[in-house]
């Protein structure tokens, strides 16, 4: 009995932390200790440490300081995402700064959280974003709503529900329950998305859902 269960147990999601500062990679360890699907599997101080610790442990997600002492932050996010196993990328940092999260995004993180992030929202960002879904502290969120899109593509009625559950995390079998349409469909709805936005994956198009469908959710 004890072996079965052992065997249906589902498995850990494991992270990898990256940040210069030891007591903040410390912080996150501790913060992250009591959660029992996730392990943190090693930590990093350095980009080049970071690009070696990822290709041994394997990790699903990685935590990553863009203000790396040793190396350029939005080019350890790019390695990291075309590494062999190509976790993927939550940034937790201090900055701020519009272009530097915008740089993040373009290359291929996931989330973006400032580090006053409460440890339940971490945890829960840490989990979504292996589903497909984008992280975003509330400020960083409303600061790229505000800044507007160029974008002037326009999506269907059902393009954009699609779109803006694959934001909010969900997949495509959850999309297709909550909108009792196939799984097929779904697949169908995001390759038209895709092509009509001008992006490659779905965490880009999540992105462009935060900054363009978020705010028409009623609150």
């Amino acid at each position: 009995m004890a072996e079965n269960q052992g065997r249906d147990a589902p498995a850990r999601l494991r992270v990898v932390v990256v940040d210069s500062s030891p007591l903040s990679r410390m912080g996150v360890i501790v913060a992250l200790s009591g959660e029992t699907d996730l392990e943190v599997v090693g930590s990093a101080g350095a980009a080049r440490e970071a690009t070696e610790l990822v290709e041994s442990a394997a990790p699903d997600v990685v935590l990553i300081d863009i203000a790396l002492r040793d190396g350029d932050g939005v080019r350890t996010v790019t390695e990291v995402r075309h590494s062999r196993h190509a976790p993927q990328v939550i940034v937790l940092t201090d900055v701020e700064d519009a272009d530097i999260v915008d740089a993040a995004l373009v290359a291929g993180a996931s989330g973006y959280l400032l580090k006053d992030v409460e440890p339940a929202v971490l945890a829960a960002a840490i989990r979504s974003v292996p589903r497909g879904g984008v992280a975003l502290s509330p400020m960083i969120a409303a600061r790229i709503v505000r800044s507007g899109s160029a974008m002037t593509h326009s999506l269907t009625p059902r393009e954009r529900q699609v779109v803006r559950l694959a934001a909010e995390g969900l997949a495509n079998k959850q999309i297709a329950r909550v909108l009792g349409i196939s799984d097929k469909t779904v697949k169908v709805h995001l390759g038209r998305i895709f092509q009509r936005l001008g992006v490659t994956d779905r965490t880009q198009a999540a992105v462009w859902a935060v900054k363009n469908l978020m705010r028409e959710v009623p609150a």
